[in-house]
């Protein structure tokens, strides 16, 4: 039941919502995982990344209220008390400020410890080189060109700045 509110919470995604998934993009390229309408306790976050303890809010017109900011006040206390960091910004910030917005949660994510590169998996039986390393040897692998938007393992054109998502 509560994967099946925060499916329909995610398809329900505002502009705002949307926007701010999108400026995580090159964020999450970096290793940062972040989640959609995730459960915390009894709370559905907008976005959180649980590795860097983070929980951001996009906070439509709903929460100008006092009520609403009390309510939100609860939560974010809560939420503070589970040991992550909250960040509220409005629709407003994320759609007329998205630089600014990704300059705040980047800068955040810089103070952090970077992530650890991801352990091999135990059903490979994964040596820590990786399982294909016997199939291409080192010196090859490093000369490999990257995978670009022209697909996996497609050459980018190197004189192109490609715009973030």
């Amino acid at each position: 039941m509560a994967k099946d509110l925060a499916r329909k919470l995610r398809r329900q995604a505002t502009y705002a919502e949307q926007d701010f998934w999108r400026l995580t993009w090159p964020l999450r390229q970096a290793g940062w995982h972040f989640r959609r309408q995730h459960m915390i306790g009894s709370y559905y976050v907008d976005f959180a990344c649980l590795k860097a303890g983070l929980v951001v809010e996009i906070d439509g017109d709903t929460h100008a209220g006092a009520l609403a900011q009390s309510n939100d006040a609860v939560r974010d206390d809560y939420l503070r008390g589970r040991g992550f960091t909250v960040m509220r910004f409005s629709n407003h910030d994320v759609t007329g400020n998205p630089e600014g917005v990704f300059q705040v949660v980047a800068s955040y994510l810089d103070t952090l410890p970077p992530i650890p590169p991801p352990q091999p998996s135990p059903q490979g039986g994964g040596s820590e080189a990786g399982a294909f390393e016997h199939m291409v040897p080192q010196a090859q692998c490093n000369s490999l060109p990257l995978a670009g938007r022209a697909g996996v393992g497609g050459a980018t054109d190197p004189n192109h700045d490609e715009e973030t998502p």
